[in-house]
């Protein structure tokens, strides 16, 4: 297993294309033996129901491989969405990305 970090950062509204782009990147990563994903929403403004879906299809297809999908940076309207959804129990989330390295 490779330790190496991909860190996906994506920008603007979270919406069924751009969670696409997201879920090839994270598939692509794993697919090349590398388990461990931080996908950084801190220029993510707004999430809806298909970004919100995409965060899980890439989280499970992480968890399949046996690695670990993680959050950081989440504005307040991703985070509502993530409590209201019960997705803030299944996602680990840090507050930043040096918080995250740091934990590593």
């Amino acid at each position: 297993m490779n330790s190496e970090i991909k860190v996906i950062k994506p920008s603007g509204i979270l919406d069924s294309s751009t969670a696409s782009q997201l879920c090839r990147e994270v598939d692509e990563f794993v697919k090349g033996g590398n388990t461990r994903v931080l996908v950084d929403l801190e220029n993510v403004s707004f999430i809806d129901s298909s970004g919100l879906g995409g965060l899980v299809n890439a989280f499970k297809s992480t968890r399949a491989v046996g690695g670990k999908l993680v959050l950081c940076s989440v504005c307040e309207q991703a985070r509502m969405l993530l409590e209201i959804t019960g997705m803030d129990q299944v996602f680990e989330i840090f507050p930043s990305q040096s918080e995250f390295i740091q934990a590593c």
